[in-house]
């Protein structure tokens, strides 16, 4: 069996985080599965002109997903911090660097590492 490149590894590991998340909030349905394959997909060519990037390849892969996810079906992951107001997403940090979190810019809060927001106690679509 043959080992898997840096390439293939990051973006399998950026697959399972991104999927672990949406899983988390209920919203890994067969559409929202295939927007998580498109975004692997389109940073497996960005990491191949990029190769350096290849450490941000979970965070924006997160990005992508949720960004597809507004478009199509509203907010997500909704903050689980802030427990009064209108309901508003979180947002992954940093947009283009390593060991991406997502974080609430309201209450100025990491609330998970992508990847592991069932752990947080919310990641619902509004």
């Amino acid at each position: 069996m043959e080992a898997l490149s840096p390439l293939e590894q990051a973006l399998h590991a950026a697959r399972a985080l991104v999927l672990a998340d949406l899983m988390a909030g209920r919203v890994a349905e067969a559409d929202v599965v295939s927007m998580v394959e498109e975004s692997v997909a389109q940073r497996r060519w960005w990491v191949e002109q990029w190769p350096e990037g290849v450490g941000y390849v979970a965070g924006l892969v997160a990005q992508d997903v949720q960004d597809a996810l507004l478009e199509r079906y509203g907010r997500w992951p909704l903050c689980p911090v802030c427990g009064s107001g209108d309901p508003h997403s979180l947002d992954v940090e940093p947009e283009l660097g390593p060991d991406p979190h997502w974080v609430c810019h309201k209450a100025g809060v990491r609330v998970a590492r992508v990847g592991t927001l069932g752990a947080a106690g919310g990641a619902t679509s509004s």
